[in-house]
């Protein structure tokens, strides 16, 4: 019988486990560095502006959920290539609806740093 390790060991190895992907993702990928690129950007906007606590929790949470759901594309990108290498139409529909889910996240963050930084630039 194999000792089961403990439960606060089983949450640092999980956290490593996604430190060690998000760093892969920020090293291997050309569109979530540039959106990191943004979410630098953006970060010193809003603290040039000095935008409310709201702003910066609507600003947090989008550029949250377009990086994650980047992760999350990339992730559909190579589990899609590696079930199926060879060109497919509908592993291509696959990767082309988790790329889109992206543009929409991507827009939504656009909206809502428009919302945000309009009124305060001009």
């Amino acid at each position: 019988m194999t000792k089961k390790e403990s439960f606060l060991l089983n949450r640092a190895k999980s956290v490593g486990y996604a430190f060690k992907g998000a760093w892969y993702l920020l090293k291997t990928e050309s569109s979530i560095k540039v959106q990191f690129v943004i979410a630098v950007l953006i970060t010193i906007a809003g603290f040039y502006f000095n935008i409310s606590k709201t702003e910066w929790l609507f600003q947090i949470v989008f550029i949250g959920l377009v990086m994650s759901i980047e992760g999350v594309n990339t992730a559909v990108e190579y589990i899609a290539d590696y079930i199926h290498p060879e060109h497919d139409l509908a592993i291509g529909r696959i990767k082309d609806i988790a790329a889109g889910a992206v543009f929409i996240a991507s827009i939504a963050a656009v909206i809502g740093a428009i919302v945000i930084y309009f009124p305060k630039v001009f």
